[in-house]
């Protein structure tokens, strides 16, 4: 049995409770909406600003050490806090809090598209709400294009990113790796051509009083922090055996081709290599998703990043509309609701455990290197590559948003994806380019574009006739 004094925090020498950390957790989970930006900018604010529980610089770390880790970095970073708070327990909860509400959100949302999505009403207010997301899109290239490209190194490896994903094909896992291997060997020749930026609008340095977790590691490293081959091999395999036992069990009772597995198989996959943060993630996925499993169509890809756009939680939270969507449509003797639900679930599952995983394992090991100068020039590098992979993410749904035809091509070892220009959608094109005004000029919010672009295209089908 755990000692109450440490579930307090009192092995820091602290005051936050267990029980002020998880109304902590709660708020945070229920306030971020709008991507990882928007939800590391809320840790930020109540985390290291208003309730000084971590200060800036072991923040950044953190930041950093989860943006080098596949999967969402803004859950990574939720759970690392957690575990510097209150171990092991407190990373649960804190990661669990964190992807509740978009779970409940996200599954709702998802059978109301599956059951009524072919309504001319729905239709028309999910057609404003993917040319939209198109703006929203665009607007991440340049937002962590002006964090991640502050060098001519930096714009030229987002620059063979976008040529290497979008002309030739090359796997983004790949990518990522040559990303991070050039900025670790730069740093060594030129330093000075890999430098990271301070992240998601921080502040540059630590206020005079220390924070509670700082203040704490300044006396001693708290236990559960301090390195541990024996607490390495038990985190390990209890949680490989959470994470892939369901798959494991799919596979023995169902064939490999069954939906089930295939979703659960997929995202555990996804939970490995996708490095870059969410909407990288998202760039992989939603070609795997579309033109390799054929679980949706572009379009309805869109629909669910703009569910997962306006409902709290992770971006990436939109797996579960995929698997949804995937089960729903082969839910074989299941009732289709019942299969789609299943299937959003295990996509979940297979997504938001690694995470947990990856903490709770590099977290000891990754404390001790604050301010490495190697590692921080390889986080430059990806994130440079990042940029890329999130452009060719918004042409490769510009496409499918603006035109009602595209097409593959293959030539000199180029493959493209082209449009067929007589088939653009004016009232799709002009609902993007006034997200993009409001977004870009006027400084609007994400909701309030989103919520006007679904009624723009409710007015689009309602004078076309189409409702």
């Amino acid at each position: 049995m755990s000692d109450p004094a440490q579930d307090s925090g009192a092995e820091y020498g602290h005051t936050v409770s267990f029980r002020e950390a998880v109304w902590t957790w709660a708020r945070i989970a229920a306030l971020s909406f709008g991507g990882p930006a928007g939800q590391i900018a809320v840790m930020h604010r109540i985390l290291v600003e208003e309730k000084r529980w971590i200060g800036e610089t072991r923040f950044l770390h953190a930041l950093n050490y989860c943006m080098l880790l596949p999967g969402p970095e803004a859950h990574e970073l939720i759970i690392y806090i957690g575990w510097l708070l209150h171990r092991v327990k407190g990373g649960i909860v804190a990661g669990t809090l964190f992807v509740l509400p978009g779970l409940i959100s996200l599954g709702i949302l998802s059978w109301v598209y599956a059951a009524f999505g072919n309504i001319g009403i729905v239709q028309a207010l999910f057609f404003g709400l993917k040319a939209a997301v198109l703006a929203v899109v665009l607007e991440a290239v340049v937002r962590v294009g002006k964090r991640a490209l502050k060098s001519r190194a930096s714009v030229v490896i987002a620059a063979l990113a976008f040529i290497g994903i979008f002309f030739f094909a090359v796997p983004f896992p790949l990518l990522i790796l040559a990303a991070a291997l050039i900025g670790f060997l730069g740093s060594r020749v030129r330093p000075e051509w890999f430098v990271s930026g301070s992240g998601h609008g921080a502040a540059k340095q630590d206020s005079e009083a220390p924070a509670v977790i700082d203040e704490a590691f300044a006396r001693a490293t708290p236990a559960h922090v301090r390195p541990s081959l024996a607490r390495f091999a038990k985190v390990l395999g209890i949680g490989s055996a959470i994470w892939l036992g369901p798959l494991v069990l799919l596979f023995v009772l169902y064939r490999p081709d069954n939906v089930f597995t295939t979703v659960a198989a997929f995202n555990s996959k996804m939970a490995v290599v996708t490095f870059g943060g969410a909407y990288a993630v998202l760039a992989y996925m939603a070609q795997q998703a579309v033109e390799h499993y054929h679980w949706l169509k572009p379009g309805e890809m869109l629909v669910g990043l703009g569910f997962a756009e306006t409902t709290p939680g992770p971006l990436i939270s939109v797996v579960q509309f995929v698997g949804f969507m995937a089960a729903f449509r082969r839910p074989g003797p299941l009732d289709p609701v019942l299969a789609g639900s299943l299937g959003g679930v295990l996509a979940m599952w297979s997504t938001f455990v690694p995470p947990f995983l990856w903490i709770f394992l590099g977290g000891p090991y990754v404390e001790a290197l604050i301010g490495n100068k190697s590692l921080n020039a390889a986080l430059s590098a990806i994130t440079a590559a990042v940029v890329g992979v999130i452009l060719n993410l918004a042409v490769w749904f510009g496409l499918h948003t603006l035109f009602a035809q595209v097409y593959q091509t293959h030539a000199f070892g180029l493959s493209l994806t082209v449009p067929v220009w007589t088939t653009v959608n004016w009232a799709a094109l002009a609902i993007s380019a006034a997200a993009m005004i409001a977004l870009f000029r006027f400084k609007i919010g994400m909701i309030p574009i989103l919520a006007a672009s679904c009624l723009a295209g409710m007015a689009y089908y309602a004078a076309t006739g189409a409702m």
